[in-house]
């Protein structure tokens, strides 16, 4: 967890992807395809930043333990 603003960006990005999921789960309301419009171009980069941030986010599975490499030197 060295960028502290590009982990910040990527667990906003993912919670709002989750809410998406539980939007489209509970209520079959998609609230990107309804904002942005159904696979719009603008909704194709949201839904592709809410992958590239989850699968950024696999990484802080390194962190998870509360120590960093760095602590162990």
């Amino acid at each position: 967890m060295k960028n502290k603003g590009l982990d910040c960006l990527a667990l906003t990005i993912a919670i709002i992807g989750a809410i998406n999921w539980g939007l489209i789960g509970l209520f079959s309301f998609d609230l990107v395809a309804f904002v942005f419009g159904n696979m719009s171009w603008l909704s194709r980069i949201i839904y592709a930043l809410v992958g590239i941030a989850g699968l950024y986010i696999i990484t802080f599975y390194m962190y998870a333990g509360g120590e960093t490499h760095e602590a162990n030197s």
